[in-house]
């Protein structure tokens, strides 16, 4: 089969239109070995009293076991109050910047900047504090359960 000069200017065309647009074709992936959520997926909940936002992804924190579960500090200050887990904590800060703080005294001011990237453990049964200044923090925490948290007295 051969193609004419007319032919293959549509298809030049139609590569073209192609490529500009970005259209791209997606394997489908196979159930059995990989399980995915795109972000649009992720169930967020709602907003609490301190400004933050919470998704599970895997796990249950409630329960025994590993989880893990995004966590959104929205910005315009909003903080936890100082608190404790019982067991360590891994937090992954995928974006924005989140500030950190130690000890039974609450001061927003006197806290340390974690921007994206940064890795941080909070250890059990220490006390901290955490949240937002100017900007969303997007954390991942990873742990094992029950993740309770238990109010410290502030000084």
């Amino acid at each position: 089969m051969k193609l004419t000069s007319g032919s293959w200017r549509c298809l030049v065309i139609l590569l073209a239109f192609i490529a500009m647009t970005g259209i791209t074709v997606a394997a489908e992936l196979n159930p059995a070995a990989v399980a995915y959520k795109l972000p649009d997926q992720i169930p967020w909940g709602p907003v609490n009293a301190a400004g933050a936002q919470s998704a599970v992804v895997v796990g249950d924190p409630a329960k025994a076991g590993f989880y893990m579960v995004y966590n959104k500090w929205t910005k315009g200050n909003h903080f936890s109050r100082p608190h404790f887990h019982p067991n360590d904590r891994y937090i992954v800060v995928l974006q924005g910047t989140w500030w950190v703080g130690t000890g039974p005294k609450f001061d927003p001011a006197n806290t340390t900047p974690m921007p994206a990237g940064s890795f941080v453990t909070h250890f059990g049964k220490q006390v901290h504090w955490d949240g937002a200044k100017d900007v969303d923090a997007v954390l991942l925490i990873m742990g094992e359960g029950p993740a309770t948290s238990t109010a410290a007295e502030e000084r």
